[in-house]
């Protein structure tokens, strides 16, 4: 038993030390110059007051409200496309593979080529979108412009490149469920909804969990698709808290920018791990 414990501990060993030197040392540092106003020559320790200016400033405290909404309501929406499409590509259809790839296929693209791209189509008189809006008849929407609509326009671009990721594993899931289910199912004469209802969401929950986990984190660090579409404008309707750590450092406010990309850490862990402990405990 002895000799078995220390075979293990050598295993981990490597893995552990490149854990504290790539991740805790780095956290350790980016705590200490969170609390204190610090250049590349001169530091000067101000205990809690980066945070205290970071959350009283409203624009920055607003980034906190835009990166919630960002991400919940990419998340959601994921998640339930991802799954009614994975059910669909799971069927017997033809050009399954085909479809498949052609899902799948946004998400190898850059966020930034997507943000452009994406900016040009919702252009408010030229881009494609407002031209076959006014084909049907309907006027213009300046998609970007507006805002009270222009983070809604950054998710549904989000959801168009993220959601072949949230596909592809629900697929994974679906297949992975014994077929022995389903035919003793319909032996017994249940229809398709009731399959579906009673037999794939069940069994297809630990890949549900991780769209979940998986699309709620990415939500709250998004980032370049924000600032290439953008850049937190009109105002800082489409600010997320990424961004705004990104124009403090950038305008030289680094003991804020730290401060604030430690409130993102906190923020994430405080929502991400007790929501997998919860999306778990239901897969028991």
């Amino acid at each position: 038993m002895k000799i078995k414990k220390r075979y293990s501990g050598w295993f981990l060993a490597p893995t552990m030390i490149v854990f504290i030197t790539l991740f805790i040392i780095p956290l350790v540092i980016s705590f200490y110059f969170s609390l204190t106003v610090w250049s590349f020559t001169d530091v000067t320790f101000v205990g809690l007051e980066n945070f205290r200016m970071f959350l009283k400033d409203k624009a920055l405290s607003h980034s906190l409200m835009n990166t919630f909404l960002y991400s919940f309501t990419t998340c959601g929406i994921k998640v339930v496309l991802g799954f009614l499409l994975a059910v669909y590509l799971t069927g017997n259809i033809r050009l399954k593979r085909t479809l498949r790839s052609l899902v799948f296929f946004p998400h190898l693209v850059s966020s930034v080529a997507v943000g452009i791209t994406f900016t040009a189509l919702m252009h408010p008189s030229k881009g494609l979108i407002n031209q076959v809006i006014r084909w049907f008849g309907g006027s213009s929407v300046n998609w970007l412009g507006d805002p009270s609509i222009a983070l809604f326009s950054i998710i549904g671009t989000d959801v168009w490149k993220g959601l072949g990721v949230a596909t592809v594993i629900f697929i994974s899931g679906i297949q992975a469920i014994d077929r022995t289910y389903y035919e003793a199912a319909e032996v017994d004469g249940a229809r398709s909804s009731q399959l579906l209802r009673y037999i794939t969401m069940p069994l297809c929950r630990p890949a549900m969990n991780s769209v979940i986990i998986l699309a709620l984190v990415s939500g709250m660090k998004s980032f370049d698709l924000i600032k290439a579409m953008t850049e937190g404008g009109p105002g800082t309707s489409t600010e997320v808290i990424a961004l705004s750590v990104y124009k403090q450092f950038a305008a030289g406010y680094y003991g804020l920018s730290t401060a604030g990309n430690v409130i993102m850490l906190i923020m994430i862990g405080f929502i991400a791990y007790p929501l997998q402990k919860f999306l778990i405990s239901r897969e028991e």
